[in-house]
């Protein structure tokens, strides 16, 4: 997919689109009609958490589901902070959103010419679509590309790193980008633009996460004074490869929902000592579990064992998982595969209300760098795509109907820039990547060792610390790594900050100093803005 060659070239658009995951290419196909739209990725166009989504998208559309089930199931995992209008907007309108789908050509896997759904953890019916056993969000992005590429009305554009938001009396009126093809730094004005940026996975030094989702959105927002929520609340999956050379590529929850069971290094079941639901617990029971075993036995890993399910099914059921195993000389069918928590998905984000909007005019977010309430402290399984699905198509349908802005003023924009001072002096690009991959594998490391599953104020303490002391090196020339490198460390500092203040432990936050979760102080959701501390309402 390339862009067309006006686009290099312009200075303006109706309405920008940061982001070409299944949130953003959603949104944009409502807003094809609606003047000129500009869909743009930093990336490829189809490098995106949402091509690399396994496992599936939940909806009650069984004959044996209802809407309400799948609303409380989602409030239960969400662990008492789900805002509970938005979760009924999510399961209400998911049916019709998948239906849509469906009509544009996706291809969910059938049972003869009846869906086929699977179950994963925390769910109480068989509720997940899939696609090509295990390539659900690589279908749904391929339809939804199909779909907007129909439209017209629709430019596409990559290798475009959005470095900061431009504001003008407090309004969004555009952004200033990397053109990466250049080398040089552009601005674009927007009338209205919409952060679907994906998520902050590459922040941890182990994470299921593209290379990609280094905190951009919620980066360059916070620099704006947009009101971020939620944020102390990461999911850890459970189940990530852990194998000599290999990627932490997630092996999806469906495959427990198939029934492989979780056994530590002495070959021991052990997820029904810590819930009834053993391998179908929340994520954050699981993922803790797991890390007691390791702590226990010694060990860096557990195995997820599959050898008691019918091989071919497994092949069939699961055809990328087997393939990618494969490349590590691992056998699903037949052997142990080695699995620890990886850092996996953001509950909290950019502050929206339920139509995308947020607090800065003409500003819009949706998909995980958005927080509209939907999961609460801990996400339910494959409730992501569903809400990128969701909230990508009332956040289009909000800006289509906004008038679009204009600039009051031809004065100098006010940008929280994210440069890092400049050097005329500038190392050698090779001595420079190695520096900022060294900076960057620190952060990782902190917020691995400090700010991870299990949590301790003082831990949290040292690793705030920690990032207000860190300093980027200075640049000569625009570095996308080094901008990357901003806004991990950004993203680093807000994550502990809010995990800090919250002293209770709840969802997917554990604090091992406050275990208990405390309803009468801490039923509340965090907020944090640039030069904010954490407040909670």
């Amino acid at each position: 997919m390339t862009a067309h060659s006006s686009t290099r070239h312009s200075s303006s658009v109706d309405s920008l689109v940061i982001g070409s995951g299944i949130a953003g290419l959603r949104a944009a196909i409502e807003l094809a009609a609606s003047g000129r739209v500009l869909v743009v990725s930093k990336a490829g166009l189809t490098e995106s958490a949402t091509q690399y989504a396994q496992g599936g998208i939940a909806a009650a559309l069984s004959d044996d589901d209802e809407i309400s089930l799948h609303l409380e199931d989602t409030l239960k995992a969400g662990d008492g902070l789900c805002l509970q209008a938005a979760v009924r907007v999510l399961v209400e309108e998911g049916p019709r959103r998948i239906q849509e789908l469906l009509d544009w050509g996706a291809r969910f896997d059938r049972e003869g010419t009846t869906l086929a759904f699977t179950r994963e953890g925390a769910h109480s019916r068989s509720r997940v679509l899939h696609a090509q056993g295990d390539s659900t969000g690589r279908e749904i992005i391929r339809a939804l590309f199909a779909r907007a590429r129909s439209l017209g009305g629709i430019e596409f554009l990559s290798n475009f790193f959005t470095i900061d938001l431009l504001l003008d009396n407090g309004r969004v009126w555009g952004v200033r980008y990397l053109d990466e093809q250049t080398g040089s730094i552009q601005q674009l004005e927007a009338g209205k633009v919409l952060l679907a940026t994906g998520g902050l996975g590459q922040v941890y030094a182990e994470t299921t996460n593209p290379a990609v989702a280094t905190g951009d959105g919620v980066a360059i927002a916070y620099r704006a004074a947009a009101v971020l929520a939620d944020l102390e609340f990461v999911q850890f999956h459970p189940t990530a490869l852990y194998a000599k050379g290999a990627p932490r590529f997630l092996l999806t929850e469906a495959l427990r929902g198939e029934g492989a069971r979780l056994v530590n290094t002495s070959l021991e079941r052990f997820m029904r000592h810590y819930h009834d639901d053993a391998e179908l617990a929340p994520r954050d029971v699981v993922s803790r579990a797991i890390v007691t075993e390791m702590q226990r036995t010694g060990s860096e890993f557990v195995y997820l064992d599959l050898t008691e399910l019918d091989p071919a099914h497994v092949q069939r059921r699961f055809p990328r998982i087997h393939q990618v195993c494969q490349q590590y000389n691992l056998e699903i069918t037949a052997d142990l595969i080695p699995v620890r928590p990886a850092a996996h998905y953001a509950m909290g984000g950019v502050l929206t209300d339920l139509r995308g909007r947020t607090n800065i005019p003409g500003l819009y977010a949706a998909g995980e760098v958005a927080c509209t309430g939907v999961h609460g402290a801990n996400r339910l399984a494959s409730n992501s795509l569903l809400e990128g699905l969701v909230f990508g198509a009332r956040v289009g349908q909000a800006m289509r109907e906004e008038k679009p802005g204009r600039r009051r003023s031809r004065a100098a924009p006010q940008s929280q820039s994210a440069a890092p001072a400049a050097n005329s002096t500038e190392p050698a690009p090779a001595t420079l990547e190695r520096e900022l991959g060294k900076l960057t594998a620190d952060i990782q490391a902190v917020m691995w060792n400090k700010v991870g599953i299990v949590r301790t104020g003082r831990e949290l303490q040292e690793a705030c610390q920690h990032f207000e002391d860190f300093r980027p090196p200075p640049l000569a020339a625009p570095n996308r790594q080094a901008y990357e490198l901003i806004n991990l460390r950004d993203v680093a500092r807000i994550i502990t900050q809010c995990a800090l203040a919250r002293e209770e432990s709840r969802g997917s936050h554990y604090r091992k100093d406050f275990p208990m979760r405390n309803d009468t102080r801490w039923a509340r959701h965090s907020r944090i803005a640039r030069n904010h501390a954490p407040w909670f309402e």
